[in-house]
């Protein structure tokens, strides 16, 4: 399970937490703007905008989990289970695999707005990578500076929601995320008040107990609540060492340690990397669950002419400063 965040200062951030029992050897991937993409519905885009972000590479095709492109439109799929819905082949519209659903958006859009131009001619199809590697139940924020928004295809069809928070996490759907949000609007950031009775003296005990009541436990729903009310109550300077710590802050609200969610046998579900990417300067920031050091990878530096994958592995030693080493 996961949770994606997008966060605003001087510049507009993009990330989230993935969070698995296994790692996929995923690598910072950049695709810069010649790479062909030929997509499943006969569409081949050979000349786009360039992406970076976080994809599992296969057969030279990046299986992206979230990237952010040159224009600052950026975009995550996280898990949907049950939910998520891939329909039949439609011939008035672009059949989309939901593996490449990343690359079809960010190949073509620079806002939110052509986004929903797109969307309004896309069916996410019934479409597989591979005989072995099946199609994941997802579902999609997509963001730019100025807005986000949430892509579920269910049964129904392809619903899109305005997300005002710019934040998502997992189950359940996008709206009744947003319903179950009404339940926990009495939090506060402020010390909390006597609301009880007139005739009881009651005096808080505890610095922020206005937010008692704030979910602490891992589930989607609980981290959705957490990392929106962390999110927006969040204050930072707007440089950009002060703008992406308090970024990966937010990200370590709802952050999951080993041990906390037995999965199977002896496998965990844990964070394997966190990232927070710069929108708009295309600079790429990660840790890993054993690496809490902040790396980084700015595609600008980059030939992003080029029709090349360019893929940095992912730095998983801690790395320590020892202050006063000899």
């Amino acid at each position: 399970m996961c949770t994606a965040v997008t966060y605003k200062t001087k510049n507009h951030y993009f990330g989230r937490n993935f969070d698995l029992e296994f790692s996929y050897h995923e690598t910072v991937t950049i695709t810069p703007r010649n790479y062909s993409f030929n997509f499943r519905n006969g569409k081949i885009i050979e000349n786009h905008y360039a992406m970076i972000g976080m994809a599992f590479v296969v057969d030279d095709y990046p299986l992206y989990y979230d990237a952010t492109n040159e224009c600052g439109v950026s975009m995550a799929g996280l898990n949907f289970p049950d939910n998520a819905y891939y329909h039949p082949l439609d011939n008035d519209k672009n059949n989309v695999g939901s593996f490449e659903f990343i690359p079809w958006i960010l190949t073509q859009c620079s806002s939110i707005e052509q986004v929903l131009t797109l969307l309004s001619k896309t069916n996410i199809a019934n479409i597989d990578y591979s005989s072995t590697l099946k199609a994941s139940p997802l579902h999609w924020i997509i963001a730019d500076k100025e807005r986000s928004i949430t892509v579920e295809s269910v049964k129904d069809g392809l619903k899109i929601y305005d997300n005002p928070m710019g934040i998502l996490t997992n189950n359940p759907p996008f709206d009744m995320q947003l319903f179950y949000l009404s339940n926990f609007m009495n939090l506060s950031n402020e010390q909390i008040q006597n609301n009880f009775h007139n005739n009881l003296d009651l005096k808080p005990y505890s610095r922020g107990m206005g937010s008692m009541g704030l979910p602490g436990d891992l589930s989607s729903a609980s981290r959705f609540v957490k990392a929106c009310f962390t999110k927006m109550n969040s204050l930072s300077g707007s440089s950009e060492k002060e703008s992406i710590s308090q970024f990966f802050h937010i990200l370590g609200s709802v952050y999951q340690q080993r041990g906390c969610v037995h999965m199977h046998d002896d496998k965990y579900e844990i964070t394997i990397y966190s990232s927070c990417c710069n929108t708009d300067l295309g600079i790429y920031y990660y840790t890993t669950y054993e690496n809490s050091r902040i790396t980084s990878v700015d595609m600008h530096q980059e030939n992003l002419d080029s029709n090349k994958l360019i893929s940095y592995e992912l730095l998983k030693e801690q790395d320590i400063l020892m202050q006063n080493k000899r």
